[in-house]
């Protein structure tokens, strides 16, 4: 599981010249016209890097009366669900100074990403050091890895490094360096067994330990 923290309580400000077609989209009428997730990113990025995380997704959705909109957030080392509820009262707080979501009350969901998050940027493959991953090879990732006779079209090996531009896996005891660009979305593989040996095992901030609800 891994941390999320939730807060209903967000609600247009009084005092702000509502008007008759406010008091309708309160009633029930949500617009169908959603907020863009690039605009919401864009204004909650700076907020959640202050706190010293990554924005990784914004998601906005209508939800009933209301509207859902879901952050999730990471961080090197993992982000602990008393982080996560700090950033989300200062995202809330963002939120309604901007005015970005409108007049319509929402929910505000933050959470951390889960095992199941797929390995695109350098920084997903650097936070899975130690774990043991699989990614398709792409058709650049082919071609240079020698395409032989019956070769899987894809790898699975544990992340010993992770840099900018490439990654090392060791496969079978084989240390093997590939290029981001040749490799398609990777994918954490969940092991029994071998948690305590790797030091997985602990809850906290870096295994998504602790859930919100």
């Amino acid at each position: 599981m891994h941390g999320d923290s939730r807060h209903p309580q967000s609600r247009p400000r009084r005092g702000e010249g509502r008007n008759a077609g406010d008091a309708g989209a309160e009633c029930g009428r949500v617009p169908s016209v959603l907020p863009e997730p690039a605009e919401l990113a864009r204004v909650l990025e700076p907020v959640v890097r202050a706190a010293g995380m990554d924005l990784e997704s914004v998601r906005v959705s209508p939800a009933g009366r209301r509207r859902l909109l879901k952050l999730v957030v990471d961080a090197d080392g993992g982000v602990g669900l008393d982080a996560i509820a700090e950033v989300s009262r200062e995202v809330s707080v963002r939120l309604d100074a901007s005015g970005v979501m409108g007049e319509i009350p929402y929910t505000l969901e933050v959470s951390s990403p889960g095992v199941d998050r797929p390995l695109t940027e350098p920084r997903h493959w650097h936070r899975a050091r130690g774990r043991l991953v699989s990614a398709p090879l792409a058709a650049d990732g082919r071609s240079r890895a020698g395409a032989a006779a019956g070769r899987a079209p894809t790898v699975q090996g544990r992340v010993l490094a992770a840099g900018d531009t490439a990654v090392t896996l060791d496969i079978e005891g084989d240390r093997r360096e590939f290029g981001y660009s040749e490799l398609g979305p990777g994918r954490v593989q969940v092991e029994f067994g071998r948690t305590a040996e790797a030091g997985l095992d602990r809850p906290g901030p870096g295994n998504g330990g602790q859930d919100g609800h």
